[in-house]
């Protein structure tokens, strides 16, 4: 990657329109910020700590639960560093590695929930032949190539960024370096570069949400299929989890990146909710209807002295 640009540093403006309210929004942000970090460790102590949990659904959970501890760790640290009074600035090295990494892990999320859809996929359309059709070597082949792809698609999208020569104003209208605030910032033309690049940010989560849409179809096919309703219910209980994680997950998606004309504050109020929220309430979806991890849970905080063993 060439740097062209004067700048070596960036200032963080942060959210726009909240002047004044810096102490409030770091006392809620810092909340959901050590929420998600808690959750998400409680769920990966949980399957790791008991072995019915040691399946593929639950493998990939472990993975989701990793990418959820470290997504928000791109941004929020220096977020919460500055609303309490510190510095805004953020070095040139720095504003490319947030970039990286929030592309990075987010895409690996994108392919994770198409990965854990077809999981689902063949555990209710093919159960006789799910454990070897996900084996161990083939979960941890689809574990690598979420990150890998993931790895691929950040990195072309930060050379795409920061090939651009940035040598004038360095005032980042955000709460963290992204690709549209970035782009404003440049010294040339980036109208090529801005189609390419919401060609790139688009096409790659439409393509695992249609991946998603037809695993589900079948899945919805093979359920309505079975007689008995508890059958039905039991079938649908192991997949509207997952729906509902990537609800939470592709509606930011698209209200960030893919409207034509983007508002700051709302770009901002939905990347939060993205950044934050949605990780913190992963564990909370993936563990209130599911038994055998509320059953694991309890023995984990047992076992670090928060409840008595019989609650």
């Amino acid at each position: 990657m060439r740097n062209l640009s004067a700048v070596t540093e960036f200032i963080l403006l942060g959210i726009p329109h909240t002047e004044g309210l810096e102490t409030m929004l770091f006392v809620l942000f810092l909340g959901f910020y050590i929420f998600t970090l808690m959750g998400n460790l409680l769920i990966l102590l949980a399957i790791v700590s008991s072995p019915r949990l040691h399946t593929p659904m639950y493998f990939f959970l472990c993975q989701l639960s990793v990418c959820d501890i470290f997504f928000p760790s791109v941004s929020s640290p220096k977020m919460l560093f500055y609303l309490s009074g510190n510095s805004r600035l953020i070095s040139y090295a720095g504003c490319v590695s947030q970039l990286f990494f929030y592309h990075f892990l987010g895409c690996t999320e994108c392919f994770l929930y198409t990965v854990m859809a077809y999981d689902r996929f063949v555990a209710i359309c093919d159960p006789l032949r799910y454990t070897v059709i996900m084996s161990h070597r083939a979960c941890a082949i689809l574990a690598v190539g979420t990150s890998f792809f993931g790895c691929i698609q950040a990195t072309f999208l930060t050379v795409l960024t920061f090939q651009l020569p940035y040598c004038g104003p360095n005032e980042v209208d955000y709460f963290f370096c992204d690709i549209p605030v970035m782009l404003k910032l440049a010294c040339a033309d980036t109208s090529a570069l801005e189609m390419v690049g919401f060609v790139s940010v688009g096409l790659m989560p439409l393509s695992c949400f249609l991946l998603i849409l037809t695993s589900y179809s079948r899945i919805v096919c093979s359920i309505l299929q079975i007689r008995s309703a508890e059958g039905r219910r039991h079938a649908f209980s192991t997949c509207s989890a997952h729906l509902t994680a990537i609800l939470l997950f592709y509606m930011p998606v698209v209200l960030i990146y893919l409207r034509p004309t983007p508002s700051p504050w709302l770009d901002a109020t939905v990347q939060i909710l993205n950044n934050l929220v949605t990780p913190m309430l992963n564990p909370l979806i993936y563990s209130l209807r599911n038994k055998e991890v509320k059953s694991s849970l309890r023995k984990v905080l047992h076992h670090l002295g928060f409840f008595p063993e019989q609650l």
